[in-house]
C-alpha cells in the first residue's frame, strides 16, 4: 500500500465514522426534543441553547461516571457484549458507497471503504452479529430480567431476519449483483425520463417488508421488546452503567444510521442524485474550470449531499415512529412477523422470481 492509499483510506474511515458517531448526540437530542413536541412538553432546554449540549453533557456524564462490574456476573462476556454491540453496525457501513469517485492529483479515490463485490453479504455478516451482544449481555449478567430481554431480542431478530433476508434476496434477482456501487447505479435511469427507476418503484412489497423488519433488527419502537422497561425493568443491559452502557446507548443510534443507508441504497437509489441537483452541478460547473475532474469532483460532492440527505430523512422516520405507535405485545410481535411479513415476503419473492423470468430479458 503507497502513502496515498493509506490516506484517502484514512480519509475515507473518517468521513464514515465521523458522520455516524457525530450524529448520534444530534440525534439523542432530536428524540428528546421531539417526543416532547409531539407530547405537548418543552424538552432538554437549559444546557446550551435549545438545550443542544444536553447531549454532550450526558456523554461527559457516562465517560466520568464510575465503570463499575458487579460481582455475580461472567465478566469476559460481560465486557465483551458492548464491544460487539458497537463493533458491528460500524463494521457493516465499511461497505456503504457514499459517491461515485473523485479525483485527486490524478488519481480515482472511489467513494466507499471497503470495495468489495460481494459487499452486501460483508454487510449482513455484520449486521447479523447484533443478536450476540443481546444474547451475551443478558446471559452473561446473571439475572432474570436480562436473561428475559436476551431471549425476547434473539427470538425476535431471527424471526425478522427471515423476512428481510427474502426482500433483499427478491432484490439481488432484480438487480443482480451483490456490489452495492452497481445497485446505486442500476437505479439512476429514469422511467418515462422522469420517475426515478429505484428499487422502491420496482419492488415496493419488498420495501415495505425490508423497512419494518429493520426496525425489529434494530430493536426500535414499536419492537423494542427486549428493552421493554414497563414489563422488564431496562431488558439485557440492566447491570450495565458508566461507558459500558454507553457503548449500548451509542451502538443503538449508529446502528439506526446504518440501517437508513441500507434503505437508501437498496431502495432510494444511494448516493444518487436527487431531483434537481444534476442541475445544480451543472450551474456550479459554470464557476469553476470546467475540466471533467472538476466537475467529476463536484458531483460527488452532491452525490454524498444526496445520500446524508436521505439517510437523515429516515432518521427522522425513526424517530417520528418511536413517538407515533405503541409498543407490540409480544405475541403481536410474533404473529406479524410469522403470520403476515413471512408469508407476504414469500409470496414476493416467487412474484419477482417469476416476472425476472418470463418478462425481464
Amino acid at each position: 500500500m503507497t502513502l496515498f492509499d493509506f490516506i484517502q483510506l484514512f480519509a475515507k474511515i473518517a468521513v464514515v465514522l465521523g458522520f455516524a458517531l457525530t450524529s448520534v448526540p444530534f440525534l439523542v437530542w432530536f428524540e428528546r426534543r421531539g417526543s416532547a413536541w409531539m407530547q405537548g412538553r418543552v424538552g432538554p432546554n437549559r444546557v446550551g441553547p435549545f438545550g443542544l449540549l444536553q447531549s454532550v453533557a450526558d456523554v461527559l456524564k457516562l465517560f466520568t461516571k464510575e465503570s463499575f462490574i458487579p460481582g455475580h456476573v461472567n465478566k469476559f462476556f460481560y465486557v465483551l457484549a458492548p464491544v460487539i454491540a458497537l463493533a458491528a453496525p460500524v463494521g457493516a457501513l465499511m461497505v456503504i458507497p457514499f459517491g461515485s469517485h473523485v479525483i485527486v492529483f490524478g488519481q480515482k479515490i472511489v467513494l466507499q471503504i471497503a470495495e468489495i463485490d460481494s459487499g452486501l453479504i460483508f454487510l449482513l455478516a455484520f449486521a447479523g452479529l447484533e443478536v450476540y451482544p443481546v444474547i451475551l449481555g443478558g446471559w452473561a449478567s446473571h439475572n432474570k430480567y436480562t436473561v428475559l430481554g436476551s431471549l425476547r431480542g434473539s427470538s425476535q431478530m431471527v424471526s425478522y431476519e427471515i423476512s428481510m433476508g427474502m426482500s433483499i434476496l427478491s432484490m439481488l434477482i432484480i438487480y443482480g449483483t451483490f456490489n452495492l456501487q452497481e445497485m446505486v447505479f442500476w437505479q439512476s435511469e429514469k422511467i418515462f425520463g422522469f420517475i426515478p427507476y429505484w428499487g422502491v418503484v420496482v419492488n415496493p412489497i419488498g420495501a415495505l417488508i425490508f423497512f419494518i423488519a429493520i426496525f425489529a433488527e434494530t430493536n426500535r419502537l414499536p419492537f423494542d421488546l427486549p428493552e421493554g422497561d414497563s414489563e422488564i425493568v431496562g431488558g439485557y443491559h440492566i447491570e450495565y452503567g458508566a461507558m459500558k452502557f454507553g457503548m449500548f446507548f451509542l451502538a443503538e443510534y449508529v446502528a439506526m444510521v446504518m440501517a437508513s443507508a441500507l434503505i437508501s441504497t437498496m431502495f432510494f437509489g444511494g448516493f444518487g442524485l436527487l431531483p434537481g441537483f444534476a442541475s445544480l452541478v451543472e450551474f456550479v460547473g459554470t464557476f469553476t474550470s470546467g475540466s471533467p475532474e472538476t466537475v467529476q469532483n463536484i458531483q460527488a460532492v452532491f452525490e454524498f449531499v444526496s445520500l446524508l440527505l436521505k439517510v437523515g430523512f429516515f432518521l427522522f422516520v425513526f424517530v417520528w415512529v418511536r413517538w407515533t405507535l405503541p409498543r407490540f405485545r409480544f405475541d403481536q410481535l410474533m404473529d406479524l412477523g410469522w403470520k403476515i411479513l413471512f408469508p407476504l415476503s414469500f409470496v414476493n419473492l416467487i412474484v419477482i422470481i417469476l416476472v425476472s423470468h418470463f418478462f425481464v430479458k
